[in-house]
């Protein structure tokens, strides 16, 4: 029997720093999402049908103006479709000019007060006046003929309006940021009230379907799998393990920008799982390949060349056409990958690929997933708690904690420093509370004292932030006892650290990594 396609909600890529959130808000609902690009038109909203039952379609921000002479447009037939759409921050300006309203510009930037004046909708359920985060240039000053304003605030008249039908909803402000206090339920009324969707979709729900799309792809060839032993990469071979069996080599690649004892670890956890895995020590290729390189996006780039010719030369063993990774939607986000979107960091394993590859196709199962949901979809395949809970791990590894260029003297004195930190915070209980903690070796030195004698050395960062998928996160008010502990050890057991220092910035306006 036919599997029931799950209802789903299309969202349309302006372009705007926010546009993956709304995906991922969407699916907190469970309610299946998927990004368009902006130039989207009925046509590509038909195609989904295949995946999802469409229920509605909203409109992203942007970083531009609906009042440039190059702005991004929406094509009418969207709207025409027919399905209730939903525009944020310039969206609603896009509906509001293609409707004949009036705009201006009044800049608007954070939290914000809202004036609701009508309750209704998508704002059915809120109070009076409601907290939201505002990131615009443009403002609506005159609603489209007809259309009834149902929101405002002190800058911005029209902050919220809706089409006489009911059917299209604007909103200036942001409610897929957690600053937007009752932003959930904005988006919960659109999604269930407006569009009528049911939640009816989960991530472990695609194990099947991903196991056939894998068979599907590779046919009677084989595959090598890219594992560095983190959730993203574990969950994707045991995915392809089920999906090719004997025909799968899972290769880990110890470049030497590994953690302390890391790639032991990870032979140790695979060994007796039936998976054929192969450990390659490749330190002196990587480190050689580094040797004077400095800016954070070339070290991903090399560090990207240098896997593809390992998995390669593997694959070439192993009779291989196909390279398999676990490469998630914030990877690609990040790196750029979407039409209207800037490029933040290059992964390794997305932007940092070369051009020319000796393989069919790569193939990269998790690639519409977020980070929790890879961890449910991982959870369902049967994994271990302890590979599914480990914190992330960049691909490039300590090349993109250790700032500037990468000597092995500089690795070491990481490796001390992230030891420490890991254990500490682990020790004292609270690391299953956290998205990621961990030492960077900053390429500031400074001057200290030790033994009574001056000591100049290097300049140790930590860094501890709690998120839910990466896309956004916030530094963790750390214990001041922990961080005088963690503080106290480095000083004491790396001589070459002569201050240690703590990151206290979200993301955003930064990254998780420092590079």
């Amino acid at each position: 029997m036919e599997k029931p396609l799950p209802d789903g909600i299309a969202i349309l890529d302006f372009g705007g720093q926010y546009c993956h959130l709304i995906a991922r808000r969407v699916r907190e609902l469970r309610v299946y999402s998927e990004i368009l690009p902006s130039d989207s038109d009925a046509s590509d909203l038909e195609a989904l049908g295949g995946r999802m039952k469409l229920k509605g379609v909203i409109i992203s921000g942007s970083p531009s103006s609906v009042r440039s002479e190059r702005a991004l447009t929406l094509d009418s037939s969207i709207v025409d479709y027919g399905l209730p759409v939903l525009g944020l921050c310039y969206g609603l300006h896009l509906l509001a000019k293609m409707f004949g309203g009036v705009l201006g510009r009044a800049r608007e930037y954070g939290v914000t007060q809202a004036f609701i004046d009508e309750p209704t909708g998508v704002l059915e359920g809120l109070d009076a006046q409601e907290q939201v985060w505002m990131s615009h240039g443009d403002t609506v000053f005159k609603p489209p003929q007809g259309w009834k304003v149902i929101a405002h605030t002190e800058r911005a008249p029209v902050a919220a309006m809706v089409d006489p039908t009911g059917r299209l909803w604007g909103l200036q402000w942001h409610p897929e940021v957690v600053h937007t206090t009752k932003g959930g339920l904005m988006l919960r009324n659109f999604v269930y009230g407006v569009c009528g969707a049911k939640p009816n979709w989960a991530p472990a729900d695609m194990v099947e379907e991903t196991v056939e799309k894998i068979r599907d792809e590779v046919g009677q060839g084989r595959a090598v799998i890219a594992l560095s032993g983190g959730v993203d990469s574990s969950v994707a071979a045991a995915l392809a393990a089920r999906a090719l069996g004997e025909r799968l080599l899972a290769v880990h690649v110890d470049h030497g920008l590994m953690r302390a004892n890391e790639s032991q670890q990870v032979y140790q956890a695979f060994k007796d799982t039936g998976l054929q895995l192969e450990v390659v020590e490749a330190s002196e290729r990587f480190l050689k390949r580094l040797e004077g390189v400095e800016d954070p996006e070339e070290k991903r780039r090399v560090i990207g060349e240098e896997f593809v010719k390992v998995f390669e030369e593997k694959a070439r063993e192993f009779g291989a056409e196909y390279l398999i990774q676990g490469t998630i939607y914030p990877d690609r986000i990040e790196s750029g990958t979407t039409k209207n979107s800037d490029t933040i960091k290059t992964h390794h394993n997305v932007g940092g690929l070369p051009e020319v590859m000796e393989f069919k196709s790569v193939i990269e199962p998790l690639r519409e997933l977020y980070k929790d949901e890879v961890r449910e979809l991982g959870s369902k395949l049967g994994l271990p708690p302890e590979i599914l809970n480990r914190q992330p791990f960049p691909g490039p590894g300590l090349a993109v904690r250790v700032i500037g260029e990468v000597t092995r003297e500089k690795l070491e004195v990481l490796r001390q420093a992230d030891s420490i930190v890991v254990e500490e915070i682990e020790k004292s209980g609270v690391g299953e509370g956290l998205w990621q903690y961990f030492a960077v070796l900053t390429n500031t030195l400074s001057t200290g004292v030790k033994g009574d004698e001056r000591a100049y050395g290097y300049t140790v960062a930590v860094r501890a932030v709690e998120s839910i998928d990466a896309m956004t996160a916030r530094f963790w008010f750390a214990p001041w006892e922990l961080l005088e502990r963690i503080s106290s050890r480095i000083g004491n057991e790396i001589s070459q650290v002569t201050r240690v220092v703590y990151d206290v910035t979200h993301k955003p306006p930064s990254t998780i990594e420092w590079e």
